[in-house]
């Protein structure tokens, strides 16, 4: 069995409790990334989430400047097909790396859409940069375990003689994560994800999608080489009463013009088509504890889990019960979100696993 693993995840586009209200808005600032992390370190979470979409900080740069300012937490950081030439990434990597003591995962993201991809000048559509994604990881792996020089002659990229000079401290290399709901997605985390992060839903449903990407993996001999976790939102409060009053701070107030633009962000991606497909479920509810009123409000993982510290833990079970070890979550504010859950709810899963 897998040991039960934690990340949380730093707002790099600002924080808040009530999206509702502008006043509540916290932006983003080196003092708040900071002030979450070590919030998330003390709490004992083991890694940080660093976000890529359009409104965030940059991912790498950000992930430098908290490693050197914390002393264990890892962060998670994307490696997007297209962006970085891919014998320069592995040195960056390996470099982070080596730098940081260990300290960086890399998760693998394809894009929420081709329009975000184009606006970066990535002009593949998603099918393309999946197979791009395959093609770089691929040449990524084999730049770290090569003992010489490498050539490499593939689809999208060609190389002659490249060497990397250090080698990755994790071996054989950093853990990769993918998040995905699409079955190209499956396949790229089947073939090469140590970790595959489903969003919100039904622990039946994951269970069901974790057994057909356990066969997937068969295929590339890795069935017991891939794990799988959840990215979820969480509210907990000591009082149940007070953890839903909470929920419904966050989405109080939204106006309907925030409530459109949101409805229509991503909507070629398959995990934010679930997503909104959720959302549209009685009293916004999967479950008794797992809420989908955060989708009004923003894009992306939108399932929260709602209730005291036995309630959430014991619905966070669920998901360890099906196949889940690691968790990605996130709350707000994230600084007291992250010392809640640590003090409340992780030593019950602890003890529990």
């Amino acid at each position: 069995m897998r040991r039960l693993e934690f990340g949380w995840f730093v707002p790099t586009s600002g924080d808040t409790d009530a999206y509702g209200h502008a006043e509540a808005f916290i932006p983003p600032s080196m003092p708040m990334f900071e002030r979450v992390t070590r919030a998330a370190e003390a709490a004992g979470f083991e890694y940080i989430l660093i976000p890529v979409q359009t409104a965030c900080w940059e991912a790498w740069i950000t992930s430098a400047m908290l490693v050197a300012r914390t002393q264990s937490i890892k962060p998670l950081v994307a490696a997007r097909p297209g962006y970085i030439n891919p014998a320069l990434l592995a040195k960056m990597i390996a470099a982070f790396d080596q730098l940081s003591g260990g300290r960086v995962c890399i998760n693998l993201i394809a894009g929420a859409s081709d329009e975000e991809a184009a606006a970066d000048g990535i002009t593949l559509a998603k099918e393309q940069r999946y197979a791009l994604m395959d093609e770089e990881v691929t040449l990524l792996k084999t730049l770290w375990s090569a003992t010489g020089r490498v050539d490499f002659d593939g689809v999208f990229h060609k190389l002659k003689g490249a060497l990397i000079v250090p080698k990755t401290l994790q071996k054989p290399w950093p853990p990769f994560y993918l998040g995905g709901g699409s079955k190209q997605a499956w396949e790229i985390s089947a073939k090469h994800a140590d970790v595959h992060l489903f969003w919100g839903d039904t622990p039946e449903r994951i269970g069901q999608q974790i057994a057909e990407i356990r066969e997937l993996a068969r295929r590339h001999d890795r069935h017991d080489a891939i794990g799988f976790g959840m990215r979820l939102q969480v509210i907990v409060r000591e009082r149940e009463a007070d953890a839903w009053a909470a929920a419904d701070r966050l989405i109080a107030d939204l106006g309907e013009r925030h409530k459109a633009r949101i409805a229509t962000m991503f909507n070629a991606s398959e995990a934010n088509r679930r997503m909104k497909e959720l959302s549209k479920t009685e009293g916004m509810k999967i479950g008794p504890h797992l809420w989908t009123g955060l989708t009004l409000a923003r894009p992306g993982a939108g399932v929260a889990v709602v209730g005291n510290p036995e309630q959430v833990a014991g619905t966070l079970r669920q998901f360890i019960d099906v196949g889940c070890h690691s968790f990605c979550l996130s709350g707000y504010l994230h600084d007291e979100e992250a010392e809640r859950f640590g003090r409340l709810v992780m030593p019950l899963l602890r003890a529990a696993a």
